[in-house]
C-alpha cells in the first residue's frame, strides 16, 4: 500500500488538514514510537522556579501538584478521563479513578497513538519547531496554567491541529500557555484526546449497544475534558461561565464541530476557529462501510471487538487507510475546509444523528450555540511549503493544471500586484494549485462561515487575517499555516525560530494575545486603541493583524473570487 501522502505529495501538515476537512484517512503503520523531546527546559518567564506547597490544587478525584514558574502555577499531564486502552477501546471516556495521594502534574501526558513528522525539509522543520513527544492510549490528560489559584478568571481552552488524526496539546512551542497566565490574567487549559482510528472507528455493529457512539469518541472525549473544567476549573483560578474554546486547522474544525453538538451545549461561551472549520464529514453509514471493510481485511468475524481491542495500533491504522482507500474516489481531495463533493471516508467526526447531527459550518451554522460568539480567521501563506521553490512559469503552470490558464493568468496578475515585494516562492504559498492547503481557498471558507453566523442573527462573528510576514529565512516562508499561534498564545520568544522575537514581533504578539483574552473575558475581542467590529456579508469587515493592525472590508476578495468563479 502506497502511503497516501506520498501518493498526493503531501506534507503531514497538509495531510492532517485535509484530514480534518474532507474525511480522508491518512493514518498508516509507521511506528509508534517518538523521544520525549518537549524542551520542558525551555521557559518563557523570569525563572524562580519551584514546587511549593502552594502548589496543590484540588479536583474532585484527588490533589495535584504542579510547580511554579515566573509567577505561574503550572499543571501538566492532569487526567480527565481513564486509559483508552483495552476494553476501554471506542467506548466513551470513563472518568478518572480517584486518588488520594497528590498526583504529581508536572510533565506532559502522552499523546495519541500516530505517525510521526516527516521531515521533508529542513527550512520547514526549523521554523515550526515541532516535538512528537511521546505516545499511549492513556492520553486523556490536560494541562492547566493560571496565575493564581483563587479569583474567577476566563478560561481558554486550546484543542490542537493536526485534522482528527495527529498532533498533541505541545505539538509547537506556541501551544505552551504561561504567557498567557502570566501577562493577560486566564486560566490557559490545553487537552489531549483520541484521533485516527481510536477516536473515530463506528464499531457498533461489531461490539453491539455499548459502542453506540465509537464513531465519534474522539469528540467526546472533547466535551468530557469540557465537563471536567467546568466542575473543577474554580479550584484553579477560572470562571466556568467563561470558558473559550479555540482550535487551528484541524482544532478549528473541531471547535465547529462541538458547536453543533447538543453534549456541548452550556459547556463553553465563546469559540474561536483558526485556519480549519465546517467540514464535509461523511454519514455514519460510510463510516460503518469503513469498518465492515476494515472487518473483512483483517479476517476477523464480524463481532470480533476482543481482537480489535488487542491489535496493535500500526496493524490497525494500516488496515483503516487501505479500507479507506477501496472506498474513496480515486484522485486527491479537494484542497482545503468545506471541500465540496460527497464526503470522503475517514478519521473525523460523522453524521450519526445523536453526538452529532449535522455538518456544523458546512450546511449551516448550528443554532444549538447561537449565542456563542466566535472569532474566525486564517493567515496569508497557508499552503507554505518550503521543499518547494516554484519558478513563476513553474507555478502559472501548477494553477493552469488547478483551474485552466484564465484563472491561473488572473490569479498570479492579483497576487503580484496586491504584493509587489514578494518572492514567487512567497506568492504561490498563498495559493499553489497543488493538493493541500490553499490560502484563497480557506479564506472563502472564513467569509463561508462568517455568513452563516451571521444568518443566525444572533451572537456576532469577528474575522481576521493573519499578514505579518516573518524575517527569517530572507521573509520567504510569509506567513504560514500556524505562524499565528506565536502570537495569540504571546509566545514569540518561545517560538523564535519562526518569529525572530524582534521587537515588531513582540509588539504584535502583546496585541493579538490581548485581544484573544478580551474576547475570552467578554465575548468582544476589541482592546484600547483597537476596537474589533463584527462581520457581515456585504462588507465582510477583519481586522488585519500586522504591524499596522487595521479594519479591512474583505481583504483578498479579488484574488479569492477568483477561484470560486
Amino acid at each position: 500500500m502506497v502511503d497516501s501522502r506520498k501518493r498526493l505529495g503531501l506534507t503531514r501538515r497538509e495531510a492532517l488538514m485535509l484530514s480534518a476537512t474532507t474525511g480522508v484517512g491518512l493514518a498508516t503503520a509507521a511506528p509508534a514510537a517518538a523521544s520525549d523531546s518537549i524542551k520542558t527546559g525551555a521557559h518563557s518567564g523570569p525563572g524562580n522556579l519551584s514546587t511549593p506547597r502552594s502548589a496543590i490544587a484540588k479536583t474532585q478525584y484527588g490533589k495535584v501538584r504542579g510547580y511554579l514558574d515566573g509567577g505561574v502555577f503550572t499543571f501538566k499531564g492532569v487526567p480527565y478521563g481513564q486509559t483508552t486502552a483495552g476494553e476501554n477501546r471506542w467506548l466513551p471516556a470513563k472518568p478518572p479513578s480517584p486518588w488520594t495521594d497528590e498526583y504529581l502534574a508536572l510533565v506532559y501526558g502522552a499523546n495519541c497513538p500516530q505517525n510521526l513528522h516527516t521531515w521533508t525539509s529542513s527550512a520547514q522543520t526549523f521554523i515550526q519547531d515541532w516535538d512528537d513527544g511521546w505516545q499511549s492510549e492513556d492520553m486523556l490528560k490536560l494541562n492547566i496554567w493560571t496565575p493564581s489559584l483563587s479569583g474567577k478568571r476566563a478560561v481558554m481552552v486550546y484543542f490542537h491541529g493536526g485534522g482528527f488524526s495527529f498532533g498533541s496539546s505541545y505539538e509547537l512551542p506556541s501551544h505552551e500557555g504561561a504567557q498567557m497566565a502570566r501577562h493577560h490574567d486566564v486560566v490557559q487549559v490545553s487537552v489531549n484526546h483520541r484521533l485516527n482510528i481510536l477516536g473515530f472507528f463506528d464499531v457498533a455493529e461489531i461490539g453491539g449497544a455499548a459502542y453506540e457512539d465509537s464513531a465519534n469518541v474522539g469528540m467526546t472525549d472533547l466535551v468530557a475534558a469540557l465537563r471536567w473544567i467546568q466542575e473543577n476549573i474554580a479550584n484553579f483560578g477560572g470562571d466556568p461561565d467563561r470558558v473559550m474554546i479555540y482550535g487551528q486547522s484541524g482544532g478549528g474544525s473541531k471547535v465547529t464541530t462541538l458547536m453543533g453538538m447538543p453534549s456541548a451545549a452550556g459547556l463553553f461561551h465563546r469559540a474561536a476557529a483558526q485556519s480549519g472549520g465546517g467540514g464535509n464529514i461523511p454519514s455514519r453509514e460510510q463510516q460503518r462501510e469503513l469498518a465492515r471493510w476494515v472487518m473483512k481485511d483483517l479476517g476477523l468475524a464480524l463481532n470480533d471487538i476482543q481482537s480489535l481491542q488487542k491489535m496493535e495500533w500500526s496493524k490497525l491504522a494500516a488496515a483503516g487507510t487501505a479500507a479507506a482507500a477501496k472506498i474513496n474516489p480515486a484522485g486527491p481531495p479537494v484542497a482545503g475546509p468545506g471541500g465540496p463533493g460527497t464526503p470522503r471516508v475517514g478519521w473525523s467526526p460523522c453524521v450519526d444523528g445523536k453526538i452529532v447531527n449535522m455538518r456544523s459550518f458546512f450546511d449551516a451554522a448550528p443554532e444549538v450555540s447561537k449565542h456563542v460568539p466566535m472569532l474566525i480567521g486564517s493567515v496569508t501563506e497557508e499552503g507554505n511549503r518550503m521543499s518547494q521553490r516554484p519558478t513563476e512559469d513553474e507555478w502559472r503552470a501548477n494553477l493552469t493544471k488547478a483551474y485552466g490558464e484564465e484563472k491561473a493568468g488572473a490569479i498570479v496578475q492579483s497576487l503580484k500586484q496586491a504584493y509587489p515585494q514578494k518572492a514567487i516562492q512567497t506568492l504561490s504559498y498563498i495559493c499553489s494549485g497543488a493538493p493541500g492547503l490553499n490560502g484563497l481557498a480557506i479564506r472563502n471558507n472564513v467569509v463561508k462561515m462568517a455568513g452563516l453566523k451571521h444568518a443566525l442573527n444572533a451572537a456576532p462573528a469577528y474575522t481576521y487575517y493573519f499578514t505579518w510576514q516573518t524575517p527569517i529565512l530572507d521573509g520567504v516562508p510569509g506567513a504560514w499555516h500556524t505562524a499565528e499561534l506565536a502570537f495569540c498564545f504571546d509566545n514569540t520568544k518561545r517560538c523564535e525560530q519562526g518569529t525572530g522575537n524582534t521587537p515588531e514581533a513582540q509588539a504584535l504578539a502583546r496585541k493579538m494575545a490581548s485581544s484573544w483574552a478580551a474576547f475570552a473575558s467578554t465575548g468582544n475581542p476589541s482592546i484600547p486603541g483597537l476596537k474589533w467590529q463584527p462581520s457581515d456579508p456585504q462588507s465582510n469587515r477583519t481586522m488585519v493583524w500586522d504591524d499596522q493592525c487595521r479594519m479591512v472590508n474583505d481583504p483578498e476578495a479579488e484574488a479569492r473570487k477568483i477561484i470560486l468563479a
